[in-house]
Formats: structure tokens, C-alpha cells, sequence
């Protein structure tokens, strides 16, 4: 597969990735991941690998919470090196009407169009256990 453009990669962050985990859309999400794709919180020092750990991992964080937003990005993205690069803020509420607010980065690796890896640094808890 050829390289994804600039335009392609960043949409590929917000709307493909980002868009559907606030809509609780799971095989859409898990859709932009390899097979064997590798999540790392790098603040946690906590790492979920392959399809059966990401699904954990937003099966826990959809269960959670029932509202999700991620907004006010600011994307830098490489086409040579297929990168893209987010800061973003995160609002989260819990069934008991409790928010979670947080302002994260996250470095996306892509190959054949979709994440091999990538490195999620978050500015409180980890709500992605």
C-alpha cells in the first residue's frame, strides 16, 4: 500500500481513531490497529499488545464512562515517515455524573495505513487500563 498523505494521516487520528472511540464504536476503532499493534502508556509504564489487548482496553474505558470526548487538537503529522503526532484534550463522565478532564499526547506509528504502534502520554490516571 502506498504512504498516506498528510491530510489522510491526520484524518486517520481524528476522525477514524479518535471519532469512534467517542462514539463507542468498537470495530471501527480497532479497525485503524494492525493485528499486532502495540498500545504503550508511556505514564503508566503499561503496555497492551495485539487485538485481544487493545479490545480489553476500550472494552474497559467504554464500560466506564458514558460520555467520551476528545477535542481542541493540534496535530503535527510526517508523510516521509508515516507519524502523526496529537495534542488533545479529553473529557470524560462516569454514570454517576463524575468528569474526568485531561490534556494528552499521543505519537501515532503508521503502516499500510494503519497504527503499528503507538505512545499515549496522559496528564492524570490512567483511564485506559
Amino acid at each position: 500500500m502506498s504512504k498516506l498523505t498528510r491530510q489522510q494521516l491526520i484524518a486517520l487520528g481524528v476522525e477514524n481513531y479518535f471519532g469512534n472511540v467517542d462514539r463507542k464504536n468498537m470495530d471501527a476503532v480497532l479497525a485503524c490497529c494492525h493485528d499486532d499493534c502495540t498500545v504503550t502508556i508511556q505514564t503508566d509504564h503499561l503496555t497492551h499488545s495485539g487485538m485481544d489487548g487493545i479490545r480489553r482496553m476500550f472494552e474497559n474505558l467504554f464500560a466506564g464512562y458514558e460520555e467520551i470526548w476528545h477535542g481542541d487538537f493540534e496535530v503535527t503529522a510526517d508523510e516521509q515517515n508515516q507519524t502523526v503526532s496529537m495534542r488533545f484534550n479529553v473529557r470524560l463522565v462516569d454514570a454517576k455524573g463524575q468528569e474526568t478532564r485531561l490534556s494528552n499526547c499521543n505519537f501515532f506509528y503508521v503502516e499500510g495505513g494503519k497504527f503499528r504502534r503507538y505512545y499515549v502520554f496522559m496528564s492524570g490516571d490512567n483511564v485506559l487500563r
